[in-house]
């Protein structure tokens, strides 16, 4: 039998009996949307990130465009983005109208290279594009460095968002994901680290106006109620029996991120003299989302793949086409044209089974069927 990638089953035996009890909950009082369950989280969340606003919506990729109409992105106008990443990134502007500017990444963290951002910057202007914005990604859960990121960005008179999908439950410096930037979106989808059981979100801010306006569209745009309408705004509500699982799930949030970061280590410890494991950048923590080692140069990715599902291994690839490559994006601008980190980055990376129910058995079970398949 294979062994599960994410083991959500474990998970949910230690929290069942809450999640039943809150579901009964909403049951009985019948406010499926919107509930008094969404605030109580909302107030949790807000506490955790150490930001003055939480604002819960219905996915990571409504976040991420509610917090655009929080910055009041305008058509036409740009935003850096890595280049590395998933597509929701980068569509929120394209859905927009707006202009994704895809810069480079660093080769040991997977995330932003702030050294490189000058080149995203000059990319937009060759392109004719205002570019008023910075999206950093904490890609696998390690936060990019956002002390580098927010210093290029007001330098040039740019806000910084933090697409922390995968990093919420991280730090920098002692700052949590959810303070690092001007405004910081996550996802609740269920394989995150803090996940639902459906689509959920949530953004984060200490801006009390973006704030506003995000709480306003995200519920079409409503002033004083949903049926006064005072600007554009979309359908990004939380299902209150989402928040009854994100509650739960809060209680063992710490533990589980300890138990993450046991985990990564002992991978470490296991693969480190065969594959380039993650590195996390002084002064970070990560909340080990994914678990992604970049193969030895020529590696057949896709027979070392099949190899270990054989054993019982399964693996994934994240992300196996830069967003820049991929058809709807080739047209918008790159910085210097070509991104080399990213492109190699595609062509080796491969994810393992990662999540805070692993044991030791488990994890040298993996080690050896990549061991074997190398």
């Amino acid at each position: 039998m294979s062994i599960p990638f994410i083991d959500l089953k474990a998970q949910q035996a230690r929290i069942r009996d809450k999640i039943e009890a809150g579901i009964n909950g909403v049951l009985d009082h019948g406010a499926y949307i919107m509930g008094p369950e969404v605030g109580a989280l909302e107030t949790r969340l807000g506490e955790w990130a150490n930001a003055k606003h939480s604002v819960s919506c219905s996915s990571g990729t409504d976040a991420l465009l509610l917090a655009l109409y929080g910055l009041s992105l305008q058509r036409g106008q740009g935003v850096i983005v890595p280049a590395f990443t998933f597509a929701a990134s980068c569509e929120v502007m394209a859905t927009m109208g707006a202009v994704p500017v895809f810069a480079e990444v660093d080769a040991g963290t997977f995330n932003l290279d702030p050294t490189k951002l000058d080149q995203a910057l000059q990319a937009g202007i060759d392109a004719g594009v205002e570019v008023v914005g910075v999206m950093g990604v904490g890609l696998f859960g390690q936060p990019a460095d956002y002390e580098a990121i927010v210093d290029f960005a007001r330098e040039h008179n740019l806000w910084v968002i933090d697409d922390a999908a995968q990093s919420f439950g991280a730090s920098l410096h002692g700052r949590k994901v959810g303070s690092l930037a001007d405004v910081t979106c996550t996802s609740f989808f269920p394989a995150k680290p803090l996940g639902c059981y459906g689509d959920g979100g949530a953004v984060f801010t200490d801006n009390d106006e973006i704030a506003e306006i995000m709480r306003s569209c995200r519920v079409h745009g409503m002033g004083k109620d949903k049926y006064e309408n005072i600007r554009i705004g979309m359908t990004a509500r939380l299902d209150t029996m989402q928040a009854v699982v994100l509650d739960a799930k809060l209680d063992i949030f710490a533990s589980e991120l300890v138990a993450r970061h046991a985990a990564a280590d002992l991978y470490e410890e296991l693969l480190g003299s065969i594959v380039e494991v993650p590195h996390l950048a002084s002064g970070a923590t990560s909340s080990w989302a994914q678990y992604t080692v970049k193969l030895p140069k020529n590696s057949d990715r896709g027979k070392i793949c099949q190899a270990m599902l054989q054993d019982g291994v399964p693996t994934a690839i994240y992300y196996p086409i830069a967003m820049c490559d991929q058809p709807p994006y080739k047209s918008y601008p790159v910085a210097g044209g070509h991104l080399a980190v990213t492109a190699d980055l595609c062509e080796r990376v491969i994810a393992l089974p990662m999540h805070p129910y692993l044991d030791e058995a488990t994890q040298s079970k993996v080690a050896a069927a990549l061991k074997a398949a190398l």
